[in-house]
């Protein structure tokens, strides 16, 4: 591998590892009423996130783009996921909430401008990335919150070394990602890492969703991606579109390693650098 993306990549498994240990004690209570609030990439982890903390009985639990967020709503703690701790609209909404609500933001730069906007802060600078495509920083932050939750992530950890040697499919001329409950929000970033890092024509829905329309361009050249095994019957269904299914067996998050990794093979062959997209800066910061 070459490149800061790659490199990137690869290291996720050693992340983990450490994010497994770190100290949540600032993140939201078991029983709290809870919005999490992201941007692109960390509105899916948000999204994710979310399912999962509502799956485990912890509390109710909301996701949402900063920029829609309903901050007037009656929530017990509020928190960010913002890697660059500079992105305007998630210090908008932190600024609206201050004095209300609790905040507590997770990011991977001490020295940004969340430290101060947010009440607490979790800094995850190990995973911090060079590159713009947001790739082990967006899983470290999962795994933080998969282990926070009371989970055992060794398994997912030994995936993601699996996922850096596991095969990927061939190129296809476009990629339909499926998820359920929590991976849902993993399907969402998936298509945006093949967007973002390789121009590809991606889509993404919840697996049950995916015949109430969208399976009407499942044709031969294209893949449909399921994180885990697909619904009762959408496999046939695909097949006789002419389609390819890919349906994970890793550990979901493993399996947007692996997903990564094409996304990265794709550019790579398309003459395209994955370190610098087209039309992408690491932080949107907007004028006042």
């Amino acid at each position: 591998m070459g490149g800061h993306t790659e490199t990137e990549i690869a290291d996720q498994p050693t992340c983990w590892r450490r994010a497994a240990a770190e100290d949540t004690s600032a993140l939201p209570r078991p029983g709290e009423r809870v919005a999490v609030l992201g941007c692109g990439t960390s509105w899916f982890m948000a999204q994710a996130y979310a399912a999962l903390r509502e799956t485990a009985g912890q509390g109710e639990t909301d996701a949402f783009t900063a920029s829609e967020a309903p901050l007037h709503r009656a929530y017990d703690r509020v928190l960010v996921l913002t890697r660059s701790g500079t992105t305007t609209e998630i210090l908008d909404a932190l600024a609206a909430l201050r004095g209300r609500v609790p905040t507590v933001a997770i990011t991977a730069d001490a020295a940004s401008p969340v430290r101060d906007a947010a009440d607490d802060v979790v800094v995850l600078g190990y995973a911090d990335e060079r590159s713009v495509v947001q790739t082990r920083y967006a899983t470290t932050q999962l795994v933080l919150l998969r282990a926070h939750l009371g989970e055992d992530v060794t398994a997912a950890i030994d995936d993601a070394r699996r996922a850096l040697d596991a095969p990927t499919p061939a190129p296809a001329g476009q990629y339909t990602f499926l998820g359920q409950g929590w991976t849902t929000g993993l399907a969402h970033e998936a298509a945006l890492k093949m967007r973002e890092a390789a121009g590809a024509w991606t889509e993404s829905y919840p697996a049950t969703e995916y015949r109430h329309g969208p399976i009407s361009i499942a044709a031969p050249g294209r893949v449909v991606w399921s994180f885990g095994p697909p619904p009762a019957g959408l496999a046939e269904q695909v097949a006789a579109a002419g389609a390819t299914l890919v349906a994970g067996t890793l550990d979901p998050l493993a399996e947007l390693v692996r997903v990564q990794r094409h996304a990265v093979e794709l550019a790579r062959a398309a003459g395209l650098d994955p370190d610098a997209p087209r039309n992408l800066t690491r932080s949107v910061i907007l004028d006042a």
